[in-house]
């Protein structure tokens, strides 16, 4: 009997020996696998990541790539959906273009305006010229009102952007960056305080393009404007002229004249710049200085080639520069206490009276004129000392 016991307990020891062998056997069996599993997919995915990395370095030194030309920050989409460039279209909520094309009809010209609805009915005129000659309004209020100009017929067609008390070059430096203006063969940038009878937008390019000018103003008329610049009389004879001829004072000009402002010269109250004159000149005007004065002689470097050739005032197509000094004057409002009981409240006393009054401003903002023009002046002789490899083409 102790001997079939002993032989059972033994025979049970080494089931349960074995048991406990195979199950260890077992699970480390199927960690080991997993652990290979885990490597080979490792191994996989780094020779695929090896493979396309061998591919970008191949692709990117091979001549095909190396034009491509991609925006910063954009190396790592596809060159295909890179859109690079926008424009002021306005896009239907609901309705599509199902040819993707877009609208073929889209205006060709940027006229932006620094507007004050004070001078409503002026700027009401200038734009009654362009709109129906495929143009893009674009309206800078500096004066905060918008709604107020839902009157014209054209409001719904105009770009609206509303910031007070600021100047078109402070919009323009911000709203009007080349590559959302790429689009449009020109940019009109112009003053609100400008009087169009004898303007018309269609013959003004057909003659810019005529005489090859990439920065250009429409001339003139000495009866009725403001004329600061000899250069911007208009002159009835001509269909556009480029120098001025001054013999008396200071700042002679004659045909010799190689400089501005005897030649190569336009003023800041309506200037007209081609795609690529404007993509540069964008660039020079400084973000600080919003008056832009100074910037007028530097122009003609951003004319595409001969200063004295590709800028010049047009006399066939003139305007009239009324000259409103508009800028700088704000209208603000003053509350005053009336001692008179409101019958609302017994015993109280009503304060509801107000009354608005103009604070003109005007001489300040021509001193800061003249004090920005003195620091680009500084600015551009810095950047001329300082850039060894730019040359001078003058």
């Amino acid at each position: 009997m102790k001997q079939g016991s002993m032989i059972r307990s033994c025979l049970c020891s080494i089931l349960i020996t074995t048991s406990l062998i195979c199950g260890v056997y077992f699970i480390g069996n199927a960690n080991i696998h997993q652990q290979f599993k885990e490597k080979l997919l490792r191994w996989e995915i780094t020779d695929k990541m090896h493979n396309v990395t061998h591919k970008m370095q191949k692709t990117t030194t091979s001549g095909t790539c190396k034009n491509l030309n991609k925006p910063m920050g954009t190396e790592a989409l596809p060159q295909g959906i890179i859109a690079k460039t926008s424009n002021l279209e306005t896009q239907h909520l609901w309705n599509y273009d199902d040819n993707g094309k877009g609208n073929q009809n889209r205006a060709v010209s940027l006229l932006a305006m620094a507007v004050g609805f004070k001078q409503k009915e002026l700027v009401n005129k200038v734009i009654q010229k362009f709109l129906p000659r495929d143009f893009v309004v674009m309206l800078f209020h500096y004066d905060g009102v918008v709604d107020e100009w839902k009157q014209y017929p054209w409001n719904d067609h105009a770009i609206h952007v509303s910031v007070m008390n600021q100047t078109k070059w402070w919009f323009a430096k911000r709203f009007l960056h080349p590559d959302i203006v790429t689009e449009y063969e020109y940019i009109f940038l112009w003053d609100e305080d400008i009087g169009v009878s004898h303007f018309n937008p269609q013959r003004y390019l057909s003659i810019v393009k005529e005489e090859g000018l990439h920065i250009s103003q429409p001339a003139l008329d000495t009866t009725n404007s403001e004329v600061h610049h000899p250069i911007t009389a208009r002159r009835k004879n001509l269909k556009v002229h480029r120098r001025m001829y001054k013999n008396k004072g200071s700042g002679r000009c004659d045909d010799h004249s190689t400089n501005p402002p005897c030649i190569g010269w336009v003023e800041m109250m309506a200037p007209v710049f081609s795609r690529t004159a404007w993509r540069c000149s964008w660039y020079m005007i400084q973000n600080d200085l919003i008056h832009a004065w100074g910037l007028d002689m530097q122009l003609g470097y951003c004319a595409q080639g001969d200063r004295k050739k590709n800028v010049g005032v047009v006399d066939a197509e003139y305007i009239v520069h009324y000259g409103l000094p508009t800028l700088g004057v704000v209208e603000t409002t003053s509350s005053s206490s009336q001692n008179e009981t409101n019958p609302k409240s017994p015993g109280k006393i009503s304060e509801e009276s107000s009354e608005s009054h103009e604070v003109d401003n005007r001489p300040e903002v021509r001193m800061k004129s003249f004090v920005e023009m003195k620091r680009f002046k500084e600015r551009w002789k810095k950047a001329v000392k300082d850039d060894r490899c730019w040359v001078d083409p003058y």
